[in-house]
């Protein structure tokens, strides 16, 4: 009944179709849509500071006692210590300004 040609030609106007109509008819105006973003992190000049002081002072305290060459004792507790522990206090002191 049909050729081949004219198959695929069908096959074609009805998958054109389905991309097409769509098109062709009006959209539906969707209701705008509202983006919830949580606000930029602001950090202030005293957290930017300790920020960097955290991680300069375990590296220069790294290349003054040489842990690699010599007991971690001391690195650990000049080094990393003071960096844990301050840290540990901002953290417990915003905790308390948080329960209030």
């Amino acid at each position: 009944m049909f050729s081949g040609i004219q198959e695929i030609l069908l096959i074609v106007l009805i998958i054109s179709g389905l991309f097409l109509v769509p098109r062709m008819m009006n959209p539906k105006a969707s209701p705008p849509q509202v983006v919830l973003r949580r606000p930029a992190l602001k950090f202030s000049w005293t957290l930017r500071l300790a920020l960097i002081v955290s991680i300069l002072w375990p590296v220069a305290c790294a290349l003054f006692f040489k842990p690699w060459q010599q007991d971690v004792i001391p690195f650990t507790t000049v080094g990393i210590g003071p960096v844990v522990v301050g840290w540990s206090i901002k953290w417990v002191l915003a905790g308390m300004n948080n329960k209030r």
